[in-house]
């Protein structure tokens, strides 16, 4: 199944009573290119931070483009989203994106960015 395409899943209530969720995504959500992330934890949460950074504008000759990258001591990441869930959540997502990853190889090779 393709992923906006997959099951919906149960959601475990308090009482035991499990529920089908249906996944909805708003038409006039942005998507946006993550190049970056960062996974923090603490005892009860995994905080996913993602972010854009995007090389600098170069110009000139290839002398004055390498002295302008010379000159750059740091690029600045700016985050897009942060999501945050409990282990249990993410020990789900790893397998997902474990097993989604696994498929795409199958599929297009090892090749790909990094």
């Amino acid at each position: 199944m393709g992923d906006d395409q997959r099951e919906p899943g149960p959601s475990d209530l308090s009482e035991g009573r499990a529920f089908r969720v249906d996944f909805e995504i708003p038409p006039n959500l942005n998507s946006v290119y993550a190049t970056n992330l960062l996974v923090q934890h603490t005892e009860h949460e995994f905080i996913i931070s993602f972010f854009e950074v995007q090389p600098p504008p170069l110009l000139g000759s290839p002398e004055q483009k390498d002295q302008q990258l010379k000159a750059i001591s740091s690029l600045k990441g700016k985050c897009l989203a942060r999501v945050v869930v409990s282990p249990a959540r993410m020990r789900e997502f790893v397998q997902v994106m474990s097993d989604n990853l696994s498929g795409h190889v199958a599929r297009f090779g090892e090749g790909g960015e990094k």
